[in-house]
């Protein structure tokens, strides 16, 4: 069974940076398309960014473009979302998730197969 562990979470500023890593294990990390999505308290879980499996394409939510970047380590199977000039608008519990295959979107959450547990990222105004 693959597992996600995510890290990197935290408590800053407005304005501030985090970087939020995401391991796999137990699977071949290099056949995954990997996303980030996140919820924050009393919202729908929205997507936030995706990379494809090999890191040739990526993609963004419009409210996130421009100030975050997601990158992977296929050596160490690893995924990476770079936050930059973080506003309380970006507090949410942030989850990884991997799918396999060949889909239309990587922005639906269902399509996923495996998920993180999650790491809480909390930004003071």
């Amino acid at each position: 069974q693959v597992q996600l562990v995510e890290s990197g979470g935290g408590l800053v500023q407005a304005g501030a940076s985090l970087r939020l890593s995401c391991a796999l294990s137990r699977g071949t990390f290099s056949s995954y398309h990997m996303g980030w999505f996140r919820q924050a308290p009393g919202k729908e879980r929205e997507f936030v960014a995706a990379i494809k499996y090999d890191g040739s394409s990526t993609d963004y939510a419009d409210s996130v473009k421009g100030r975050f970047g997601i990158s992977r380590d296929n050596a160490k199977n690893t995924v990476y979302l770079q936050m930059n000039s973080l506003n309380a608008e970006d507090t949410a519990v942030y989850y990884c998730a991997a799918i396999f295959g060949a889909h239309s979107t990587r922005r639906a959450g269902g399509l996923y197969d495996y998920w993180g547990q999650g790491t809480q990222v909390t930004v003071s105004s």
